[in-house]
């Protein structure tokens, strides 16, 4: 799930370009889930986990650039990214433990976990992989910029929507289903300091697409569905759109149905309770579309399991439901997220990338 928010997060700062400029800049981030089905589901388990019993509250993140490195921490974890060393230092202040993984490793193990995934897709039975392959898969992107204003940590900012649909049909039943994403940015002009972040990402994107080459997104990947390449150039396109610097995002993931995309936060707010609930009898005709998204994008944190977990799901109240309760609602919110910047600084400390005295270093899990 880390993975997959950080690579969207990832993007929208690199559409915004600028020029590099070197300097110090550090700022807060203020994360919290605030709806969702899979909400509800981390609090019945908070019964059972520590960790889990914790969702929904606030975390709170120092981000701090300086040069080729760039630190993000807070109270449960410490990440350093070293572009000139082409490592990350992940620190867990808790145990009083850190890793340090190059660039060259996470290759290597994405690499075998794309081995893994190929070895078990050819053990799949036959019928399977026909469902797999009876189904097209198509990507589109929007931008609208809004008419919308507020303030946001003592800025001015204007309102852009984004959203992501991956839409599979399978051609057998016609039936078609769509892993949606749909991020509500408020936009402020220019915040000074922050296109050191911005470079840091692009310099940071360059790193890692001449290490991973094909990894992670593989356009060979994409380019077997039909439109996946239309796809691409309408993102590039429509990213274009989006003018100055997120200081609000508020992030919803989910299904839809018929290739609809998830109302913005702005649009639509979720109801009180998004506990999970039985699929209703539409679940299962979706299921054959749903699952080929799923296979398809399930190395991206976690969200192989999005078929299941929409079913499970599926029968939340919608915002807009009343009028006739017996329909089902054409969209599942499984998360929403709401992230806010602020306490933007031109200082930035060296103690910020480096290791607290006294933690002991540990091999990273899976790396030989």
């Amino acid at each position: 799930m880390r993975l997959f928010r950080s690579a969207v997060l990832g993007a929208v700062v690199a559409a915004l370009s600028a020029s590099p400029l070197f300097a110090d800049f550090s700022y807060t981030e203020t994360t919290q889930i605030t709806g969702g089905s899979m909400l509800g589901l981390m609090k019945m388990a908070g019964h059972f986990s520590r960790q889990a019993s914790n969702a929904g509250q606030p975390v709170v993140s120092t981000v701090s650039v300086k040069g080729n490195r760039m630190s993000r921490v807070n109270p449960t974890q410490m990440e350093i990214i070293d572009l000139d060393a082409e490592t990350i230092t992940m620190i867990d202040p808790v145990k009083r433990e850190y890793t340090v993984e190059t660039f060259e490793q996470m290759k290597q193990q994405i690499e075998a976990a794309e081995a893994r995934a190929q070895q078990e897709q050819q053990k799949a039975p036959a019928a399977q992989q026909q469902q797999t392959s009876t189904t097209q898969v198509k990507f589109t992107v929007h931008v609208r910029n809004t008419d919308q204003s507020k303030d946001v940590s003592g800025l001015q900012t204007t309102e852009s929507i984004m959203t992501m649909n991956a839409d599979a049909t399978d051609t057998q039943s016609g039936q078609t289903a769509s892993m949606a994403f749909t991020n509500d940015m408020w936009m402020a002009p220019e915040v000074p300091g922050y296109s050191e972040v911005v470079d840091f990402y692009r310099r940071f994107a360059e790193k890692m697409g001449s290490v991973f080459g094909n990894s992670v997104l593989n356009p060979a990947m994409l380019a077997q569905y039909r439109g996946a390449g239309d796809g691409l150039k309408q993102m590039a396109e429509e990213m274009s759109k989006l003018k100055g610097t997120p200081i609000e995002q508020v992030m919803r993931m989910g299904m839809t149905t018929n290739g609809q995309t998830i109302p913005a936060a702005s649009e639509a707010p979720l109801p009180a309770s998004n506990g999970p609930a039985m699929p209703g009898a539409g679940d299962v005709a979706k299921e054959s579309a749903t699952s080929a998204i799923a296979s398809k994008l399930g190395g991206f944190g976690g969200l192989g399991g999005f078929g299941h977990k929409k079913q499970q799901a599926s029968q939340q109240p919608d915002a807009n439901a009343g009028a006739d309760a017996t329909q089902p609602p054409p969209y599942t919110v499984l998360l929403e997220s709401n992230t806010q910047l602020g306490n933007f600084s031109r200082t930035v400390s060296d103690s910020a990338f480096a290791v607290p005295d006294g933690f002991k270093q540990v091999p990273v899990r899976g790396v030989n």
